[in-house]
């Protein structure tokens, strides 16, 4: 594994699979810290191969199509009256979401290009498995959901300082927040992360 950005002051949440629960872990986590640090929230969408459209088969979103030669694009959500997953974290009360497309090679340049964007002393929520390739979080928990584990997640499986099998149906969100133990800086710096075990 290549070397990685430290980032004490994120937790990065991801999944064994689609419609894991990371979404709802991420907009449960900013309502319970929203008054208390500025909240700065990041989607990734890790692609493979751009010229061959979407690897779920289809049309998909269009994310795997839509980076035009790039190696990334960062696109910042500024409607919170849609249905996407982008929109529900600005309802939730992040200060800022923005949406990573990268190819693999281009996840550590596009995150780094996410961090000029947000202010030094931020507290950051991020929804990726491919993303603990490139960087080291405060905090990395990985959802397990029913199904399959999509190979991503096999992946930084091990690397996981949280494994949580997560059930849509029970308010699971909320008691996973008391984990967490956040402090800030009192040199004006990122609040630190640490996991009540």
């Amino acid at each position: 594994m290549p070397r990685e950005i430290q980032v004490n002051q994120m937790i990065l949440i991801g999944g064994s699979g689609q419609n894991a629960g990371k979404t709802t872990l991420a907009a449960a986590l900013i309502r319970a810290w929203k008054d208390r640090f500025p909240l700065e929230v990041l989607k990734v969408t890790a692609i493979h191969h751009p010229e061959t459209g979407c690897k779920r088969g289809g049309t998909g979103c269009g994310a795997c199509t839509s980076l035009g030669g790039q190696a990334f694009a960062l696109e910042e959500e500024r409607n919170p009256d849609s249905p996407k997953d982008t929109s529900r974290l600005l309802q939730a009360g992040a200060h800022q979401v923005f949406w990573l497309k990268a190819t693999y090679p281009a996840l550590e340049a596009g995150f780094a290009a996410f961090l000029e964007k947000i202010p030094r002393n931020a507290l950051i929520i991020c929804e990726s498995n491919s993303l603990r390739r490139a960087v080291r979080p405060g905090c990395f928990v990985l959802l397990l959901s029913d199904g399959e584990m999509k190979p991503t997640a096999k992946e930084v499986y091990p690397l996981a300082d949280l494994v949580v099998p997560w059930n849509p149906d029970s308010p699971n969100a909320e008691a996973l927040v008391s984990r967490f133990a956040i402090q800030p800086n009192p040199r004006q710096g990122p609040p630190q992360i640490s996991l009540i075990r």
